[in-house]
């Protein structure tokens, strides 16, 4: 596709599997599949939050295109499109009017022939959002590698965890990045200073006492932005533009990121009705959702955590819940993986070699 010509083209028909839209979706990089006929004519677009939301409903990705497309109604067959030679103008207008990023451009017979992207029609490429880090901890699992080095800053490929977690932020389009710290802060402030070497600006919340996972929420200093909060110790190349799209499309308060976690039994797992057998699934496989230690707070979300103790992500959740604001979850079904004990750290080092994240 001229649009993106080094990626292959983003088209998919409708006999293809949900695992391989989100192969080509992953590929493509544009955030947007198109569903074509044999003539390339548009059936349907699919998007990023399509598929999320796809996950999360519980399709199976051996499920086919069609069955997606069933579970969004009469969205699937209006996607917004326009012809080929629109002017830039016109392109801008109508993204900003449906809060799209992506318009296929079709011919007279409806057949698509480029695609239209945000990134190359509204000037401004930085993200609206602010980061926040949360390095703060012991990494007492990693003993005793962190004696005398923080988590996040234990090399990974020859670069410190969080500098490669910074460095994605940095290429989302976030610019301005708040860092938690608390054990070895030194470490982590002498290293990034004020952020510009690594092209990003950096401020320090130090916690004098650790206060939870989400307890320095209540010392950083919010705007109007969302808050973009990631904890220390994760590599991912999930889509932080694709999780505000989606926080921003729900009119979520909080976004949680969250990972698909498979445990199969090695048994037949009986079901009972008192002393009575009712079902027996042989070595059945448990699937749940994860908290993937990523989320999007809008910054009154802040204010909810308490300033003089201990309050961790359960307990922000749960509040957040019973005070009936919206939190959502957003699947991720891109690289992830936390840090958290030796086998994971290995791995980080032999995937970041590997060109995986």
């Amino acid at each position: 596709m001229p649009a993106n010509p080094s990626r292959g083209s983003p088209f998919i028909k409708m006999s293809n599997t949900i695992r391989e839209l989100m192969t080509l979706m992953d590929r493509c990089a544009l955030g947007i599949v198109l569903v074509v006929d044999e003539q390339r004519r548009l059936e349907a677009t699919i998007t990023d939050g399509d598929v999320r939301r796809a996950i999360l409903l519980g399709l199976e990705l051996d499920q086919g295109v069609s069955e997606l497309l069933a579970t969004r109604k009469g969205k699937a067959r209006n996607p917004v499109t326009a012809p080929i030679g629109t002017t830039p103008e016109e392109l801008r207008r109508l993204m900003t009017e449906y809060g799209i990023r992506q318009i296929p451009l079709l011919d007279v017979e409806g057949r698509v022939v480029d695609i239209a992207l945000e990134s190359d029609y509204l000037a401004d490429s930085t993200l609206g959002l602010d980061g926040f880090i949360m390095a703060g901890g012991f990494g007492k699992r990693l003993m005793p590698l962190t004696e005398k080095c923080p988590k996040p800053m234990l090399p990974v490929n020859g670069k410190p965890i969080l500098e490669h977690l910074v460095g994605k932020l940095r290429a989302a389009g976030i610019q301005h990045v708040s860092i938690s710290t608390h054990y070895l802060a030194e470490n982590i402030i002498d290293h990034f200073h004020d952020g510009k070497d690594f092209g990003v600006n950096i401020e320090y919340v130090g916690e004098d006492q650790p206060m939870g996972t989400a307890g320095a929420l209540a010392k950083v200093a919010v705007g109007d932005l969302p808050l973009l909060v990631v904890n220390g110790d994760i590599l991912t190349s999930i889509d932080f533009r694709a999780m505000l799209d989606f926080h921003r499309e729900h009119s979520a308060d909080m976004t949680v990121a969250v990972q698909q976690y498979e445990v199969r039994i090695p048994y037949g797992v009986i079901t009972t009705d008192g002393v009575d057998a009712v079902r027996i699934v042989e070595k059945p496989t448990l699937r749940n959702f994860v908290n993937a230690g990523i989320y999007l707070v809008q910054p009154s979300v802040c204010k909810m955590v308490p300033p003089d103790r201990t309050f961790d992500m359960p307990d922000l959740i749960m509040s957040l819940i019973s005070a009936q604001k919206r939190v959502i979850c957003f699947p991720v079904h891109e690289y992830w993986l936390d840090i958290g004990h030796m086998e994971q750290y290995e791995r980080a080092s032999t995937d970041v070699a590997r060109g995986v994240v």
